[in-house]
């Protein structure tokens, strides 16, 4: 009995840290995640080490949970090195982020940066705004003021 109950626990906590695992994508993952997307999307390039972009990410769950009828859906792509792939994890679960957060594995930003934007120099926090229904597309390579974002999200979805 003992033995069962020890086997269960193990399985348990696999399966718990499993399921807190920051998924790892590749550039070209992220592109057609960008070129396929049905519904309006914002990508928040961000880093744990990245203060501006630690700021700016509560208010962007705020704003697309504000519109969440409107099916914005927001992904939060850390550009962490490798080293500190096991920082993203604690950092997001001590801001209480929610939104879906998945880690580019990716090192040479003159590879990846042009199939964001072609002219994202790297530099974080950096914003994509997409509707391919609509065919908007903005991409910000700064942090953006509260106000700002409701612009945006109001352009995302039409209504500018």
């Amino acid at each position: 009995m003992l033995k069962s109950f020890i086997i269960f626990l193990v399985l348990l906590i696999g399966i718990e840290g499993y399921s807190q695992a920051i998924k790892k994508i590749k550039a070209t993952e992220l592109e057609k995640t960008i070129k396929e997307s049905r519904t309006p999307l914002i990508v928040s390039f961000w880093a744990t080490f990245c203060v501006p972009c630690i700021q700016e990410i509560p208010y962007l769950e705020r704003l697309v949970k504000q519109h969440e009828k409107d099916s914005i859906k927001l992904l939060l792509v850390s550009l962490d090195l490798q080293e500190d792939y096991v920082k993203i994890r604690p950092l997001a679960s001590q801001k209480k982020f929610s939104s879906p957060i998945v880690w580019l594995n990716e090192t040479n930003a003159d590879y990846f940066c042009p199939k964001v934007d072609s002219s994202w120099s790297g530099a974080i926090p950096a914003t994509l705004f997409i509707n391919n229904k609509t065919g908007y597309r903005k991409f910000y390579e700064e942090q953006i003021k509260e106000a700002q974002l409701e612009k945006e999200i109001m352009a995302i979805l039409g209504s500018r």
